[in-house]
């Protein structure tokens, strides 16, 4: 029970649901996922280490950077589940074509520029 819970209060908050909609598409670092959002890094970190928690995403650190990734579900079958239907879910959502659509723009070398 307390790994369900776990995945489904992760997946209550839109924000946390933008952020697996986004890792679908590729790979990326806390300011990529900022940018696209529009929030504070403080507040991308919190929600990812929500997600994280949850067996939704993963990370790995490649010198000053921290790399997230969807999960591959193999922590909690609920995560897996959750996950292989956000696959399909949502692609009609305005507010998440628009944030998808935006992706290819962004990236690490041009924000850290800024």
């Amino acid at each position: 029970m307390k790994k369900f819970t776990k995945v489904m209060k992760a997946l209550s908050d839109p924000t946390r649901v933008k952020i697996i909609k986004l890792l679908q598409n590729r790979m990326l670092c806390v300011c990529e996922l900022k940018e696209s959002l529009q929030v504070a890094q403080s507040t991308t970190s919190k929600h990812l280490k929500i997600l994280e928690e949850a067996g939704l995403v993963t990370f790995r650190k490649d010198g000053l950077w921290v790399n997230y990734t969807i999960a591959d579900g193999s922590d909690s079958p609920y995560a897996a589940s959750m996950l292989g239907n956000l696959k399909h879910w949502l692609e009609d959502d305005p507010e998440i074509r628009k944030l998808v659509e935006r992706l290819p723009d962004i990236h690490r070398e041009f924000i850290m520029r800024k």
